[in-house]
């Protein structure tokens, strides 16, 4: 889209301080999104690490609960897990990363020797390997999460940071440019144009 101005000095001036100021937030722009790249691509190698530690966790308690299940009747299996326990606290909060609010999850952990209120004589002790995993897991997985969620923020804010980039780059800047070109070119032609007539007045005076 071209800019159109009045051709006068004023203009001049103006567009050539949108032109400064867009080319140092162009700066601070590319900056932000540097170091946000710098963040997500920290985050994405936390998730890896972290998502890792959940897997192995979780085949382990698989594994010990289809054990569980093989050597222990139905009802006694559906007992024992609906024997109650202690509430777990999650605490939801955010923190900012460059401007970016992202979650910030705190759970309860408790000791998982001490949770369940099943009978042991009746219960397979890879029940109790079972249940005490999946506790354990269970930090890790809202760990994942939220580092799941803020990759997601990250990448959005980084998306929309490159936009504006590439709007100035190749958009804003460009015009702004073009417009001061344009119209430092006919104030140049009108600056001629009127001392091409004042030096022709000027013979006509001499010649009088």
């Amino acid at each position: 889209m071209e800019i159109r101005v009045n051709a006068t000095r004023m203009e001049l001036l103006k567009l050539r301080g949108r032109v400064r100021m867009a080319k140092r937030g162009h700066k601070l722009l590319k900056d932000k999104r540097d170091e946000l790249m710098k963040v997500f691509l920290s985050v994405v190698r936390e998730v890896r690490t972290v998502r890792d530690q959940v897997e192995i966790l979780l085949a382990a308690a698989y594994r010990s609960f289809l054990v569980a299940r093989a050597v222990m009747s139905r009802e006694t299996m559906e007992e024992a897990l609906m024997s109650p326990t202690p509430p777990l606290e999650l605490q939801t909060g955010w923190r900012p990363i460059m401007n970016v609010a992202v979650p910030e999850f705190t759970i309860d952990v408790r000791d998982p020797s001490g949770v369940y209120a099943y009978g042991l004589a009746t219960t397979s002790p890879e029940l109790d390997s079972a249940l005490g995993a999946f506790a354990e897991v269970l930090p890790q997985l809202v760990r994942l999460a939220q580092l799941e969620r803020t990759v997601e923020l990250l990448s959005d804010e980084i998306a929309r940071t490159r936009r504006r980039v590439n709007a100035l780059e190749y958009v804003l800047i460009p015009e702004l440019q073009d417009a001061v070109k344009s119209i430092a070119m006919r104030l140049g032609e009108m600056e001629r144009s009127n001392t091409t007539r004042l030096m022709k007045i000027k013979d006509i005076v001499r010649a009088k």
